[in-house]
């Protein structure tokens, strides 16, 4: 029962380090972070997909859950307190496996494009896979980043999202003990 599964050993200092790491990755988009180390994630999720929640999710961000995640939902519930919602529309945060419709997720407003959803992507792995090059704010040159676990249709729906700058979604990329973050900032071409 996943539920009996343990957080974060030490809450305060494992919560800040995932977050540090969230950030460091937003900042400089395509850099590897160490999160979730020593975790142990409930099935399907890996370390850092669990850290992540564990780090951003409460009861004030609503949380949608593609449905093969859904076996992880008591204990995010239990140790995040974070309300599951069926509509990827009205998500804070999204998790899932397999990339969604990003024009689903909630890309902010004029009036506050920081409403955004965030989409949390577990994926295969980096280093091996797909070869993505990223551009803009926080690169001072083109970055690469490869990834194993996306779709051949990644760079196109990235592209369709990122014509609603400054609105659109985040992405933090989560892989083992190891997350990725794409900012809606960030310009993808294939690598």
């Amino acid at each position: 029962m996943s539920i009996a599964l343990p957080g974060f050993a030490d809450p305060v200092r494992d919560a800040q380090g995932c977050f540090r790491a969230v950030l460091e990755a937003m900042a400089t988009p395509g850099s590897l972070h160490a999160a979730g180390t020593g975790l142990r994630a409930p099935e399907p999720l890996d370390p850092a997909t669990a850290a992540v929640l564990l780090t951003l999710a409460d009861a004030d961000t609503p949380l949608w859950l593609a449905p093969d995640c859904l076996p992880a939902r008591d204990w995010i519930s239990f140790h995040c307190g974070a309300s599951v919602s069926d509509d990827i529309a009205r998500a804070a945060f999204a998790v899932a496996r397999a990339l969604p419709d990003l024009a689903h997720l909630h890309a902010g407003s004029d009036e506050a494009p920081e409403d955004s959803a965030t989409l949390i992507l577990q994926v295969r792995g980096f280093g091996a896979g797909k070869p993505l090059r990223l551009a803009g704010p926080g690169l001072a040159a083109p970055a690469a980043l490869t990834i194993d676990g996306i779709p051949e249709n990644f760079v196109a729906a990235w592209q369709d999202s990122h014509t609603l700058y400054p609105l659109g979604i985040d992405m933090i990329l989560c892989a083992g003990t190891t997350l990725a973050a794409l900012p809606r900032s960030v310009r993808i071409t294939e690598g």
